[in-house]
């Protein structure tokens, strides 16, 4: 039987003020392009280091968890240790990602996506589980336009999502739903609002109809903004009221908390953007983030694939994580973007 209260309680330590995910997830192909980004190349030995360098960083205060891709919660760090243990002696909780990617969705009339992996998936998360694995995560993704996402995309990812759910409580995990309406095209910040709120509408009929406690689950969803294509310029106010009032009229409120993806926001916006969400006052779920490259994009400058430069790396990725942390509770200034970022 299901422990709903032991899935709640890593929810919520997930989500603890001030505490946010780091996701360390990038497929092979991804963390690829960011290693070409630096001149490094992408052997599993780079990524080890890389990654390694991340999680020995001294962050326990603002990271309460990480995202592990398949390869990185097999491996061993430089001393022989796992990369887990490595986690779990900062009191950071493990997590893995487990969709297998967007696919082709079939017979859509337009280009449309569905994301695969549930074959197999039971099995794949007793394994995660004995590697460590508390929670993990499933991303789903949605083109905007003037006509999609269709209702059909919307029904089939939240099918999917809402099955891979459920698997993951029955073996103790807690599940992430990342809906993701992508940034990308010319559509405007109310467009965005309506296809957010149907996509999660969508979702959350599809978690209940499984089955899936709502107590057990975290939502890493979009923000609701403008396409980064079009001619609308909003503020990052606009932005955090739109978004705030678009997950109060889906979103229950028995979720113990959102944590937000960045998407294709500059480091700066995103952490300016939660900020300003919390700004608003205190909320039926807690506002957090899961971000990746906007939390790492400094350090992977930093670190340039040399061992001599891990002081340096380190010390990029703690300050954005500092930031992202004061986020968390409206506390965060621009000003601090320079202080401790030499």
């Amino acid at each position: 039987m299901t422990d709903i209260k032991a899935l709640n309680e890593v929810a919520r330590a997930i989500v603890a003020p001030g505490k946010g995910i780091l996701a360390a997830d990038e497929s092979s192909g991804t963390i690829k392009k960011r290693f070409d980004s630096i001149g490094v190349e992408s052997t599993e030995e780079n990524r080890r280091d890389y990654r390694e360098m991340l999680f020995r960083a001294d962050v326990a205060d603002y990271i309460s968890g990480v995202i592990l891709y398949d390869e990185t919660i097999r491996q061993q760090a430089a001393d022989g240790s796992r990369l887990v243990e490595v986690l779990e002696r900062r009191g950071i909780i493990p997590g893995i990602k487990v969709d297998l990617g967007a696919k082709p969705l079939a017979l859509a009339d337009e280009d449309e996506t569905v994301t695969e992996g549930l074959d197999g998936l039971r099995e794949r998360l007793a394994e995660y589980q004995e590697l460590g694995a508390k929670f993990a995560k499933w991303r789903a993704t949605y083109t905007i336009t003037d006509t999609l996402p269709s209702p059909y995309a919307i029904d089939v990812n939240a099918h999917a999502l809402a099955r891979y759910a459920a698997l993951c409580q029955e073996n103790g995990i807690v599940p992430i739903v990342e809906p993701e309406v992508l940034m990308d095209g010319t559509h405007t910040i109310e467009r965005a609002d309506d296809v957010t709120a149907s996509v999660l509408h969508e979702l959350f009929d599809a978690l209940f109809d499984q089955r899936v406690a709502f107590e057990g689950v975290l939502l890493k969803p979009n923000m609701v903004l403008p396409g980064y294509d079009g001619q609308q310029r909003v503020s990052d106010g606009v932005i955090a009221a739109k978004t705030v009032r678009c997950f109060r009229w889906v979103v229950p409120a028995a979720v113990p908390g959102i944590v937000f993806l960045s998407g294709g926001q500059s480091d700066e916006q995103a952490t300016a953007r939660l900020n300003a969400m919390n700004k608003l006052g205190p909320q039926p779920w807690e506002l957090s983030f899961s971000y990746g490259r906007a939390l790492q994009s400094a350090a992977l400058k930093a670190w340039k694939g040399e061992a001599a430069n891990l002081p340096a790396a380190q010390a990029a990725f703690g300050h954005r994580s500092r930031l992202n942390s004061a986020a968390r509770s409206g506390a965060y200034k621009p000003e601090m973007e320079q202080a401790g970022a030499n």
